[in-house]
Parts: C-alpha cells; structure tokens; sequence
C-alpha cells in the first residue's frame, strides 16, 4: 500500500485534469491515467512480492511441518477469497497491538479477563507496576543500549558500503555489469534460513561467537539495499555528474559531494528498513550470542518466558518498551520513507 500510494504522487493531477476536460469518468481516468503512470510501480511490486514469496520459509513449515503432501496447495479461488478476508479483517490485526499496550497497564489478574468485550482494551485500574518490575527483573536500560548500538552499527555500515556499490551499478560502465546486477538480484531470492547455518560456521570458525562482529559483519552488504540505491541514483541526470567532474571533482568527490546530498530520502527508507528488521531480529542474536554483555532487547524479553511463575503483566511491558523506539522512529521519518519507496520504485 505504501508503495502504490508513493506511485499515485509521482502521478501530476494536470493529468487528471486534462482528462476531465476531454470528458473522462472518474473510472476512465483511473484505467487510462492511473493505471498507466503505475506501470513500472506495478512491476516493482510483482518483483519484490515474486523475491519475498521465494524466501518465504517459516510460515510454510510451521503450518505444514516439513511435509509436501500438498499441504500448501491452493486454487484460485482460495487465494482470492484469502485476499479478501485479509482486507476485511485488517482492522481486527491492530487489536493485538493495542491489547498488548492495555495488558502492560494491568495487574496479572485481570489481564485474561473480558477478552470477549471491549473492555479488555481499556484498563479499569491502570499503572506502570508492570513497567517498575520489567527494570527492576533486567538490567533493560543495558539491553536497550546493546541493541540501539549494534544495529545503528550495521545501519551506517550498509548505508556506507552499499549505496557506494549501487552508486556504480547506476552510473558507471565496466565489464561484467549485467551480470553483476543479476547476480545481486538473484541473491535477493534466498531466504535468510538458508544461509543461516553457513554464516554460523564462518563466526564458529573465525572465533567471532558471542562478539559485536558477529552480529554486525554478516549483515553489512544487502543485496536489497544495493538494489535500491542503483534505483534512485538512476534518476540522477548525468549532467549534473559531468558538471561536477568539469568542477575537477573526482568520482568519490561527486559521490560524496554532489550525489549524497541530494539522496536524503532513498538513505532514510534504508535506515527505516534496516532498523526495523535488526531491531527485531531473534533468530541471529540467539544463535551468536552467548552471554548476557551482548544480550539484545529481544533476547532480554525472552528471559520472561524461561524464568518462573510467568507472568503476562511485564511481558507485555517489556514488549510495548521494544515498539517504542521503532514508532517513535517511523513517526519522524514516514514523510522520507514514502518519498524514498516513489524515487526508488519507479525508475526502470
């Protein structure tokens, strides 16, 4: 949805216009207007949907168990009906979220109770007790702090190292560019569960277990985000390079100089993407870490499940304390993000 709506901006409404004036229907102008300025967005999102469908790999094997037997065989009409029934109960998938905030603000007791009314999602005694327990059980200030550190790491790194190799694919000629671009595009299709056990054996092997390589190294170069960036800079006019070089700047000069300044937005879609997906992270850190210095906030949530009576109250804290950081983040940076996915999704 995002995406489509940065393509529908790119869209001039004087397009619109002129089509009202030759007496087009608000439908006409939506097959003979809309649709066609959405064609490379279109083809964008067949792409990416096509590359996220190929690496799917948990949901299919926690609902089929491993086992073909046609257990994700569908027809047709099944995956229309499915389309459907996910627009419809779209509102009913913020539920959780906002159940989870109320049940932070809860004594144990009543959290499991109501949940067949509406008043589950507003608390009769509120407080933050459950807040004061989470701090007082974990050092989370510590965990926070590894988290925020590791990922801002991986985020500037890939911003560095990938937006220097998209920068190449988009603007410079050399030997074996197609294919390296292929093969980047390719590389985009493997799941990370493929190349998790591999990557553990190279930490394994380099002595890198339960260190701040480990967790950084492997997720520095991105093939998505090399791909994003050749995107973006594919829109900027050679004219301005070739001023930049009669100037007498150099490529890295250009790049660093011309180039960066005016691609705020592509690099903030990457940082939202990026942050996102690390801060989230749980298999890796699980895999890699070993100690409790480097533990992540994930893995510090975990320990509620491992440590007994369970209680439901700090655990939900404790995750309402994890989304803060990634709203607070989206919050600031939508406007960028938006304009990032119509610079970078529309260009052939």
């Amino acid at each position: 949805m995002m995406i489509f709506l940065a393509g529908l901006q790119g869209i001039s409404r004087e397009q619109y216009e002129a089509a009202s004036i030759d007496g087009a229907r608000k439908m006409q102008s939506f097959f003979y207007v809309t649709l066609p300025g959405l064609k490379s967005v279109i083809q964008y999102v067949v792409m990416i949907t096509v590359n996220q469908a190929m690496k799917l790999f948990t949901q299919t094997y926690v609902m089929t168990k491993g086992r073909p037997q046609n257990s994700t065989r569908t027809n047709a009409f099944e995956n229309i009906a499915s389309y459907v029934g996910n627009t419809l109960a779209a509102p009913i998938f913020v539920s959780p979220l906002l159940w989870m905030i109320s049940s932070s603000l809860m004594p144990e007791a009543q959290i499991f109770k109501g949940l067949n009314s509406l008043s589950t999602f507003f608390p009769k005694e509120a407080s933050l007790n459950n807040y004061i327990e989470v701090f007082q059980r974990i050092n989370m200030w510590k965990f926070i702090g590894n988290s925020l550190f590791y990922v801002l790491v991986i985020i500037l790194l890939d911003l560095l190292v990938n937006s220097v190799c998209g920068y190449a694919l988009a603007k410079f000629e050399f030997k074996g560019k197609n294919l390296l671009l292929t093969l980047v595009i390719s590389l985009m299709v493997f799941p990370a569960e493929a190349i998790m056990l591999p990557m553990y054996r190279e930490m394994a092997d380099l002595g890198w277990i339960n260190s701040w390589a480990s967790l950084i190294v492997p997720f520095v170069a991105k093939c998505f985000s090399i791909y994003m960036f050749r995107q973006f800079f594919l829109g900027i006019p050679d004219e301005l390079l070739e001023a930049a070089s009669i100037d007498g700047c150099g490529p890295i000069r250009t790049f660093f100089k011309v180039v960066m300044p005016i691609s705020g937005t592509v690099y903030a879609t990457i940082f939202i993407l990026d942050f996102v997906a690390h801060w989230n992270d749980f298999m890796w850190p699980l895999l890699v870490v070993t100690g409790e210095e480097k533990r992540t906030i994930q893995l510090a949530i975990q320990t509620f499940f491992g440590s007994k009576p369970i209680n439901y109250g700090p655990i939900m804290a404790s995750l309402t304390i994890s989304a803060v950081p990634m709203l607070i983040m989206f919050i600031f940076l939508q406007k960028y993000y938006v304009e990032g996915i119509a610079s970078t999704g529309i260009k052939g």
